[in-house]
């Protein structure tokens, strides 16, 4: 699978609860205008080995045509593809319902929301 044939991307952790539902809502306000591939999928890590670099697992990712956005840095630019009126429509979301940690607890919940607002990084492609 090409990944330039996907871009806009978006990358998120697929073992986490509160990631799978971040990158459903996600999907659900791109319409379908975005790719979302989890980290630990097949394509994820062709993702991870081609484009991005040792701090891949630790944010999520926002993939363009020039750039990955990582964690805060992605916002932004997310947030102006799904506003987007000339993206063109993804054929693929592999989102999995399968939660592997123990992720639903308050404690995870300020953990992964702090991670958010900590990491930062944009790789040029």
């Amino acid at each position: 699978m090409e990944i330039k044939e996907n871009i806009p991307i978006v990358l998120f952790d697929n073992q986490c609860y509160l990631c799978i539902k971040f990158a459903k809502i996600v999907n659900f306000f791109a319409r379908d205008k975005i790719t979302i591939v989890g980290h630990y999928s097949e394509f994820g890590e062709k993702i991870r080995e081609t484009i991005l670099d040792e701090s891949a697992l630790k944010m999520f990712w926002f993939i363009s045509q020039k750039r990955a956005y990582g964690g805060r840095a992605a916002l932004l630019p997310l947030i102006k593809s799904i506003l987007s009126e000339k993206t063109k429509k993804s054929s693929m979301s592999m989102i999995d319902d399968e939660c592997k940690q123990d992720c639903k607890t308050v404690k995870t919940v300020f953990v992964r929301s702090i991670s958010l607002i900590t990491n930062s990084k944009i790789i040029d492609l």
